[in-house]
């Protein structure tokens, strides 16, 4: 059987086994349905093709459906998919880590979701209804989907750091506490009449900026995403509760620029 492989190049007779459709869709755990229309896009092209126009699939096809499905599983469209396995080749073992750093987030929510739910459950047994604890179930699982829509300022390569990042639950409770304490900080410093100048304006300049490195990690792309998102403060879903308030931003970015200008 003579084969047409991908590229117009001539099979090396050495090369891994092929496998037709069904086969493939079978060892794959896919439809015949899927990989036709992932073919049609230009997601998933096979490897190689019969003289008779049967579509062969390889190992390496099978590496690649594994990132279609899981990518797709972790919430990316599949245009989004397509642009981003053909932009950038990246190496399997990247491609793996990335893969299960952003699942391990997926299952955290969830546990804490689980776990809010139990508690509902053990409530209700006790004395009946409890909104507090209803609230609570919403309040948890709305939290990964209100934050979805940040995702759009970010490009692959700054959702790809944040998501390989292994910080521990403990350290990112800590910077949120530490956030909430500065804000308050500063809106004492307004209420007050604090000038943006003043040394302890300047103070509260400097831990401003720790906690934002803490959080971009010194990366470029993190930071240009974020910068993104603030700028365009005017079209956040409604839902979204403010980090902090428009006054707090403007003292900030004052005192930021008579920093550097000092």
């Amino acid at each position: 059987m003579r084969l047409h492989t991908r590229g117009d190049k001539p099979p090396d007779e050495t090369s891994e086994r092929l496998y037709r459709v069904r086969e493939f869709a079978r060892r794959a755990g896919v439809t015949v349905r899927t990989l036709h229309h992932y073919d049609r896009v230009g997601l998933l092209n096979p490897s190689a093709r019969s003289e008779a126009g049967y579509r062969l699939y390889s190992e390496q096809d099978l590496a690649r459906l594994e990132q279609i499905v899981t990518l797709k599983f972790i919430g990316f469209p599949l245009k989004q998919i397509k642009d981003l396995l053909d932009r950038s080749k990246l190496d399997l073992k990247s491609t793996l880590c990335f893969q299960r750093k952003v699942m391990e987030e997926k299952r955290r929510h969830l546990d804490r979701a689980v776990q809010a739910i139990a508690r509902a459950e053990r409530l209700i047994a006790r004395s009946g209804p409890d909104w507090e604890s209803f609230k609570k179930i919403i309040e948890v699982i709305n939290m990964h989907k209100d934050m979805e829509w940040t995702k759009k300022y970010y490009s692959e390569e700054a959702r790809k750091e944040l998501a390989q990042r292994n910080v521990p639950r403990e350290l990112i409770e800590e910077g949120e506490r530490e956030w909430a304490v500065l804000i308050k900080d500063i809106e004492a410093a307004l209420a007050k009449g604090e000038d943006p100048a003043s040394k302890e304006a300047q103070a509260l300049v400097e831990r401003w900026s720790k906690l934002l490195e803490a959080f971009t990690g010194g990366s470029r792309a993190v930071q240009e995403g974020l910068n993104k998102m603030y700028a365009d403060k005017a079209n956040w879903p409604s839902t979204f509760k403010k980090p902090y308030s428009d006054e707090v931003g403007a003292f900030i970015c004052q005192a930021m620029a008579l920093r550097k200008k000092g």
